[in-house]
């Protein structure tokens, strides 16, 4: 286990964590001081416990409104998705009705094109 030494409104605190995470818990120990230092300078010295609770509630509240938008974001994802196989089934329809039709058009083509052959050949002759 690793060791790193963090520091939070201005004390030192060792903490361990896995090997390779030092940074990583580093990282999360200042982005948790700059909570602190806000709600300190917004509300003055109201006392150390009480500081780290609410800025605590302040990032269990992000992280609430975060998840909350997750999930508006995976419910819109579902809808597009579902949307999008709808389209494709519509356009894989209508690929086929169009193929057909041209099937259907080009049989004309060829009887047109037989028939006009078949008057031409005596006419030639």
């Amino acid at each position: 286990m690793a060791q790193v030494t963090v520091t939070i409104d201005g004390k030192a605190y060792r903490m361990a964590c896995e090997e390779g995470q030092e940074d990583h818990l580093t990282d999360l120990a200042t982005r948790f001081d700059r909570y602190v230092g806000h709600l300190k300078d917004q509300f003055g010295e109201i006392g150390d416990l009480r500081i780290t609770v609410m800025a605590g509630i302040m990032i269990v509240d992000e992280i609430a409104e975060l998840t909350r938008r997750l999930a508006g974001l995976e419910s819109e994802l579902e809808s597009l998705r579902g949307n999008r196989d709808t389209v494709l089934a519509a356009t894989a329809r209508t690929e086929e009705n169009l193929a057909a039709a041209l099937s259907e058009v080009s049989s004309r083509i060829r009887g047109i094109t037989d028939k006009l052959n078949g008057r031409s050949a005596p006419e030639l002759n």
